[in-house]
């Protein structure tokens, strides 16, 4: 009888799907199981529980001003309900053959998922609005691989090359508008020092004892190059009082 018996093994971090003559019978966590298969009619499909990596490479797009550039992005994964996700493929295949077909479906979803964002921006708007692309609008994309079971955990930018004479126009944009930025501030920090001067210009002219005092500060300068005889006249002149 012992014949009959047949040991099943789930791995750690997986769950397994049991089907008996090819209809899915029941969903086994992690452990080792002994069922009875007298005609040899059981199979088991193991699934991961831990999420997974897709790295998106070298995707060439045309921003909303027809510049052509280069973009790579990456996406993590997990298969939220093994039984949707079997329901999809073709169970004729081991189990990494058929994630590997999920992936590839995953793979042309989020590319084109992804192009059609990138689209609606200009050139100059990539790199300024990047805080924008966080996440990618990852919900839209939930939903187109709903019916794999699986869900998108995380998608993000990670490169945008541009080609090098694209690079070059914007890295003189940018010189320029640091440049412009330089000048606007000199002319402002030089229209305050004007008005500054001419506030104390109006303050000193009416000032007796400014006037008075800012003539010992020349007379103190004048002296220390030297002997000199100074004729001062009537200080009443610089509002001098007895």
């Amino acid at each position: 009888m012992e014949t009959y018996k047949k040991k099943i093994q789930v791995k750690p971090n997986t769950v397994g799907y049991l089907f008996r003559n090819n209809v899915f019978e029941q969903k086994l966590n992690s452990g080792v199981y002994t069922f009875w298969d007298f005609k040899n009619q059981l199979e088991l499909f193991c699934l991961p529980l831990t999420r997974k990596m897709l790295n998106i490479t070298n995707q060439e797009v045309l921003t909303k001003d027809n510049i052509a550039f280069r973009f790579s992005f990456y996406l993590t994964y997990r298969i939220v309900d093994g039984e949707k996700f079997l329901s999809q493929f073709s169970l004729d295949k081991n189990v990494n053959y058929i994630i590997g077909e999920a992936e590839q479906r995953i793979w042309n979803l989020a590319q084109l998922h992804v192009k059609n964002i990138i689209v609606n921006y200009e050139s100059e708007e990539l790199n300024d609005k990047r805080s924008e692309l966080s996440g990618l609008k990852k919900e839209d994309l939930n939903k187109q691989v709903l019916d794999y079971g699986i869900e998108i955990e995380e998608i993000e930018i990670k490169d945008l090359t541009f080609p090098k004479s694209i690079q070059d126009l914007f890295s003189k944009h940018l010189e320029a508008k640091i440049r412009a930025k330089s000048d606007l501030e000199n002319a402002r920090t030089a229209v305050a020092t004007a008005r500054t001067l001419k506030n104390a210009s109006e303050l000193m002219k009416d000032d007796d004892n400014i006037r008075f005092f800012q003539m010992i500060e020349t007379i103190s300068k004048i002296a220390e190059k030297g002997k000199h005889t100074f004729m001062i006249g009537d200080l009443n002149q610089f509002g001098t009082k007895k």
